[in-house]
């Protein structure tokens, strides 16, 4: 029989909007073409001129640009906020709940020294923290 997860009771989590998640150490925010075509009509513009201007190839994937320092594109540093955060790409969606946040009570802590939000607000269920998991492996 399988032990609980260490976090089998939920986590508290509720965004803060602070855009900490936005910023940093360069890295990958994966893309794929119903989440650019959402992107791209949230701010008006065609999924071609959308991916011409925000999104790079490497390798067969594709990834929102960054900018210099590897923050987001898509970060409004006037507001610290997401320009498309309705409809941000999964990845994103599933902050903080993704498997290397999760590993241990430890890696947890570190998110939440990271993430203002995390640690805090409503508690998330189980259920929950696995389906947003689910959506990707980082």
């Amino acid at each position: 029989m399988n032990a609980p997860l260490w976090y089998h009771e939920g986590l508290r989590f509720r965004c803060t909007g602070c855009g900490a998640c936005c910023t940093g150490a360069p890295g990958y925010i994966w893309v794929n073409q119903p989440e650019i075509n959402a992107m791209a009509a949230a701010l008006g513009i065609a999924p071609e001129d959308f991916e011409k201007a925000f999104v790079r190839h490497e390798g067969r994937r594709r990834t929102l640009k960054e900018r210099p320092g590897g923050d987001c594109v898509m970060l409004d540093h006037a507001t610290s906020q997401c320009r498309v955060y309705a409809v941000r790409p999964r990845q994103c969606r599933s902050w903080p709940f993704w498997a290397s946040n999760l590993r241990t009570p430890e890696d947890w802590q570190q998110t939440c020294k990271d993430c203002p939000g995390s640690g805090t607000g409503a508690l998330i269920p189980l259920e929950e923290i696995e389906r947003r998991r689910g959506m990707i492996q980082i």
